[in-house]
């Protein structure tokens, strides 16, 4: 429900107005050498402040206060929290009986009979993805892969060189557009994923659909393999390693990593609250009526995306390679 993992597990907590955000992470050895200058750089990394972001600027100040002792995991769960500063309640106090179009409002209100917090999008909204940030940070002073990640595509462009003024654009419309992200991991190694239900590439996707505004994950060629042969999609060994020619798997061969480069494309759907006006059904006056949305949200939460899913990944990489040690 709030956590995933077997051997490194991490427990999200917290909403989008209420005081603080966090994560319980459990399962880390000890002896790993927590460096929080970059759980800072991962955080920086997801703040607003470009073209197409939200004006809601959050510190991301956070405090570690338990499972660290001297710099070094102690082997106890490590709790980290990060406060809530900038919060404007105010702005969606309407959206209680004019749900948004594309959002989790009125889905959330039916299932938890109106006693969800709706500020901010509480429960659901992308404010959490910052303790998921915070969390993977730390997976990836575990595991020994290089993770990176970058922007594809965004909307209909292509040459990000030419972002700024393309998301103006949509901006002055009043619109919101979606976003293509490559996270890729390299230095891998053979042998990770659990088949049959907990496959490299099933775990990939789970956690990447965890994330708010995903609709889409692809691993390797994805999709476009639809339109190649076996012979070409095969990807045909090079030397004993495993190392292949081609990498249309992306790293993946039967739920399980091939020691080839990991890549992961996810699909950033269009922000749903939009500053042009909608006509949608009011739970008020039991009729469509226009809906003026306000508040502070990204024309395209995609162009910081980015680092959630590069340490979404990390977290799932950290607990197989935990679960690959144990068996070895």
């Amino acid at each position: 429900m709030n956590s995933y993992g077997t051997l490194f597990k991490v427990t999200l907590y917290g909403e989008s107005h209420q005081e603080a955000i966090g994560v319980v992470i459990d399962g880390i050895p000890a002896g790993i050498e927590i460096n929080e200058s970059k759980i800072t750089e991962d955080l920086i990394k997801r703040q607003a402040g470009a073209i197409g972001t939200t004006t809601r600027i959050e510190p991301d100040l956070f405090k570690i206060t338990s499972g660290v002792f001297k710099g070094y995991s102690t082997g106890s769960p490590i709790h980290l929290m990060i406060e809530n500063v900038n919060t404007r309640s105010k702005d969606y106090e309407h959206l209680i009986n004019q749900p948004r179009p594309g959002h989790a409002d009125f889905v959330s209100n039916v299932k938890y009979k109106g006693f969800q917090d709706y500020r901010g999008g509480g429960r659901f909204s992308g404010r959490l993805t910052a303790a998921l940030v915070a969390a993977g940070a730390i997976a990836k002073m575990v595991i020994p892969f290089e993770l990176s990640n970058h922007l594809v595509q965004v909307g209909t462009l292509k040459d990000m060189s030419k972002i700024d003024a393309y998301l103006e654009g949509i901006a002055k419309d009043g619109d919101s557009v979606g976003g293509l992200i490559e996270v890729k991991a390299t230095n891998m190694i053979v042998g990770l994923g659990e088949p049959f239900f907990n496959k490299l590439d099933a775990e990939i996707a789970k956690m990447m659909f965890s994330i708010p505004a995903v609709k889409g994950v692809e691993i390797g060629t994805g999709f476009k393999g639809l339109e190649m042969k076996g012979s070409s999609f095969n990807d045909e060994f090079i030397d004993e390693t495993g190392k292949t020619k081609t990498n249309h798997s992306g790293g993946v061969s039967g739920g399980i990593s091939n020691g080839n480069d990991l890549i992961v494309k996810v699909m950033i759907k269009p922000t749903s609250s939009i500053q042009r006006p909608q006509e949608t059904y009011s739970f008020e006056t039991n009729q469509k009526e226009i809906l003026q949305i306000g508040g502070r949200h990204d024309v395209c939460i995609a162009r910081r995306a980015g680092i959630v899913l590069e340490n979404a990944l990390a977290i799932v990489l950290a607990d197989l390679y935990l679960i690959s040690k144990a068996y070895h």
